[in-house]
């Protein structure tokens, strides 16, 4: 699993004009993205690096503060552009693997106690930040 975490002020994800989820206040919007052997262990531990990750105003973390989750799937994590012009996406597992890991990062997060709020998995969504700092961080398990 991939995912991108913003330290954001507030945030929404927006499908088909009704915002599906938002943040307000200090938080991480957390873009997801699963490839073919992701499991459900992969997701744990990915939500669990999340949670402590201590990224939040005077170095701490969602888990020290409670701050909100904002969590995204995005597939074109696993892009890859190598050749060409035109992105391939071989890398991204299929939605009957990815949907239900995405669920389970989330569920995983609201275990250890998070406010998590999510998008809509394989939809059009208009996602809307405002990064705080910029503070934007690569992980992956």
């Amino acid at each position: 699993m991939r995912a991108v975490v913003q330290r954001a002020s507030e945030a929404s994800v927006t499908v088909a004009g009704t915002v599906v989820g938002k943040l307000t206040g200090p938080g991480l919007v957390v873009f997801v993205g699963v490839t073919h052997d992701d499991t459900e262990r992969t997701a744990a531990t990915l939500a669990h690096k999340v949670y402590h990750l201590r990224i939040l105003a005077g170095e701490r973390s969602c888990a020290d503060t409670g701050a909100p989750l904002l969590v995204v799937s995005q597939f074109t994590l696993y892009a890859q552009t190598a050749k060409g012009r035109r992105p391939t996406w071989q890398q991204a597992a299929p939605r009957g693997i990815a949907e239900p890991l995405v669920t389970a990062f989330a569920d995983a997060l609201r275990a250890l106690g998070a406010s998590v709020q999510t998008g809509v998995f394989g939809a059009d969504m208009a996602v809307a930040l405002v990064n705080d700092g910029p503070v934007t961080l690569i992980l992956q398990t």
